[in-house]
């Protein structure tokens, strides 16, 4: 097929790119390099079945693509937050775009949503139907409204116009080509553990999250797009939850050194909670996670250390 990939040299995007060039694929890279960068994806340029446009999605685009994945939209507080307007208009104008070539060609459309729609959750761990707990005004919002808003765009299409959508929701994930600088908690952790500066923990470190390796992530993605039985929303993710301070000592266990930890005040609106219920992709994709925590921070150091 030929697919096109929107945030294509980001975290996501390029691992993303990477397999579906190795599934024999010919692959559009859509980026405007805000956060993506081109040292992600420099492995494909080369390849013939592999195009890379400089592009932003707020702008309207044309293709003739079989699919198309959105993952257009910085995803880590620092860099979400850096202009949050754009942040917004990249996630709702970047759906439409997303969507009016879909219609438009008859491709089929994955949007890849996030476990922030369910803000700080009053529920645990979080199913499909759960609506959300989310502050609407606050410095996170800019995010988690603008994805909320793209799910809507995505079913009022698919509702309205047919459009063969797929939207997943995506709980932490973590592995090669993270930025050294995003702000996410297991790049913080490795990178300050790696320079043997003391390990940061907001709040008391009590609050948990789940954490998938990329590639079982991108598995699911797949999965999740050559099936036909559901449109979604649909979680992905790692039901193993974690503590702030169960991760950063794993960390350290596997990079060694004389890091300490420290405590710092917790951010607002920062979720206590975060754990993914992923019953449907068992049943649906037969889908679940293949790598544990270990490892997979053993594979993800190992990148950070080629980046020093």
């Amino acid at each position: 097929m030929r697919i096109l990939v929107t945030g294509g040299a980001g975290f996501l995007g390029s691992n993303l790119c990477t397999r579906l060039i190795n599934d024999g694929h010919e692959v559009i890279c859509l980026d405007n390099f805000f956060t993506g960068r081109k040292a992600n994806i420099a492995h494909l340029l080369d390849n013939p079945r592999f195009e890379l446009v400089r592009h932003d999605v707020t702008d309207p685009f044309k293709f003739e693509v079989d699919q198309i994945y959105n993952l257009a939209c910085p995803a880590s507080p620092p860099h979400y937050q850096y202009n949050p307007i754009k942040t917004t208009k990249t996630s709702v104008m970047g759906a439409i775009n997303c969507l009016g070539l879909a219609k438009r060609v008859k491709a089929r459309v994955f949007q890849a949503s996030t476990s922030e729609v369910y803000g700080d959750p009053q529920v645990h761990p979080q199913p499909e139907e759960y609506w959300g707990n989310v502050n609407p005004i606050g410095k996170r919002s800019c995010y988690d409204e603008g994805k909320r808003c793209a799910e809507t765009l995505f079913f009022d299409y698919h509702r309205e116009n047919k459009v063969d959508i797929r939207v997943i929701r995506i709980f932490n994930t973590y592995g090669p080509h993270m930025l050294s600088n995003d702000g996410r908690v297991v790049s913080n952790f490795i990178v300050q553990a790696l320079g043997g500066e003391d390990i940061t923990i907001y709040g008391d470190g009590s609050q948990t999250r789940s954490f998938c390796y990329v590639d079982d992530l991108i598995e699911g993605f797949v999965r999740f797009m050559d099936q036909t039985e559901i449109v979604g929303p649909m979680n992905c993710g790692n039901p193993g939850e974690f503590t702030m301070l169960q991760l950063a000592e794993a960390v350290l266990r596997e990079v060694g050194g004389k890091s300490k930890i420290v405590h710092k005040p917790l951010p607002a609106d920062d979720p206590k909670q975060r754990k993914p219920d992923i019953s449907l992709a068992r049943r649906v994709l037969k889908w679940e996670p293949q790598i544990p925590l270990e490892e997979g921070l053993r594979r993800t150091i190992a990148y950070f250390r080629t980046q020093a």
